[in-house]
């Protein structure tokens, strides 16, 4: 049977899938809200013996990551909102699913194989985050989840041929798993009937001293990377792979977030603030521990790993306090900071860059976890 068949019968069987679930949905589900169009958006929990994460199928969003600290006080670490409204009103991708491209390409325009696609233009002359409606923006159906211990559940989007300019039918499957290491694992799996490029990542905003606490000035970060990308005034890479020696970029050793985020720096300013891609260290398609964010307050310690060969740190620049949080409080100025693993930005236009080009009869597998400890002062 010819690959380009196989993949037309798969996406006729998605449906079969979901419809066969949904008297398994029905039994462990909770509505969080209505979309305009009458379909229901539903909340799941996922626990262990310690720690809850919820997750709504609109955007596959994490609204809550509750951990415990080092008085075992359940603390939630990620920036959210406790209604469906406020996520359809707008907000700065609060804890989504973000494809079919995460982060920027540069004039929303790229080539494969000799055709030219141009994609909406929504952030400063370049395509942010898969566009006007990414998948943050899509109910997602739910193939499985564990309803008898709660460890894991299977989300499944089918991003049609040339839905926001992007070609190929794209399908992709993204699977959170909390096990018993306290360990959220996100693997996700994309297989597409045309040539197209991906990347996709998490988007939640941490906050390891509780989600309305303030900003992230004092958590310390560090990161396993010798290398990050400058980039221009709109924020795309300028092509150059910097060492991050005598610079504000170097978090090798672990530094607060403070420490140079104001300092003379032109980078700096043009982010206004960090939001830049790391260039990961030991590079090889295999999982890796490239990060650890510390908060003092709390002694909460989070562990990133991932298989991907950048991380995208943005510390929460534009917060200005519009937004309000799941307490009732004003998310303000950098209230959280979102370690975001991915292929490089623009890498699409940048042939230097690892490719996100995924082909037909390619399967996209990559896999990132964050994992939760304290530890005593």
């Amino acid at each position: 049977m010819k690959k380009g068949l196989k993949f037309f019968l798969s996406l006729l069987i998605i449906p079969i899938l979901i419809l066969n679930s949904c008297n398994y949905q029905k039994e462990n589900h909770m509505i969080f809200g209505k979309l305009e169009n009458g379909d229901n958006v539903y909340k799941y929990l996922l626990k262990n013996n310690t720690c809850q994460v919820e997750v709504i199928t609109y955007g596959g969003i994490i609204t809550s990551i509750k951990v415990p600290d080092l008085n075992s006080n359940l603390t939630d670490i990620v920036l959210g909102f406790n209604n469906l409204e406020s996520y359809l009103q707008g907000h700065p991708y609060f804890g989504a699913i973000v494809g079919r491209f995460a982060n920027r390409i540069d004039n929303g325009s790229f080539s494969i194989n000799n055709a030219d696609y141009n994609l909406a233009l929504n952030n400063n002359g370049t395509s942010l985050h898969g566009g006007l409606k990414g998948f943050d923006k899509v109910n997602w159906n739910v193939v499985s989840y564990d309803s008898i211990n709660y460890s894991y559940i299977k989300l499944n989007y089918l991003s049609r041929h040339m839905e926001e300019g992007f070609p190929g039918n794209l399908n992709i499957y993204v699977t959170y798993t909390l096990n018993e290491n306290n360990e959220l694992v996100i693997d996700y799996e994309a297989e597409t009937d045309k040539s197209t490029v991906i990347n996709l990542t998490q988007h939640s905003y941490f906050n390891l001293s509780g989600e309305s606490s303030g900003d992230i000035l004092d958590h310390e970060l560090q990161l396993n990377a010798d290398a990050f990308l400058p980039v221009n005034e709109k924020i795309i890479p300028t092509g150059e792979i910097k060492n991050v020696n005598d610079t504000p970029f170097d978090f090798r050793k672990g530094k607060k977030i403070r420490r140079d985020i104001y300092g003379e720096n032109t980078q700096l300013k043009l982010g206004n603030g960090y939001d830049h891609c790391w260039v990961l260290n030991n590079y090889n398609k295999k999982l890796r521990k490239v990060s650890e964010l510390y908060s003092n307050q709390t002694s909460i310690k989070m562990e990133v790993y991932t298989d991907l060969p950048g991380i995208q740190l943005y510390t929460g620049n534009f917060h200005d306090g519009s937004l309000n949080s799941k307490n009732g409080k004003k998310y303000v100025n950098r209230s959280g900071l979102c370690l975001e693993t991915q292929f490089f930005p623009n890498s699409p236009n940048n042939r230097s860059f690892p490719s996100t080009i995924l082909e037909p009869g390619m399967k996209f597998a990559s896999r990132t976890s964050f994992k939760f400890t304290t530890f005593k002062k």
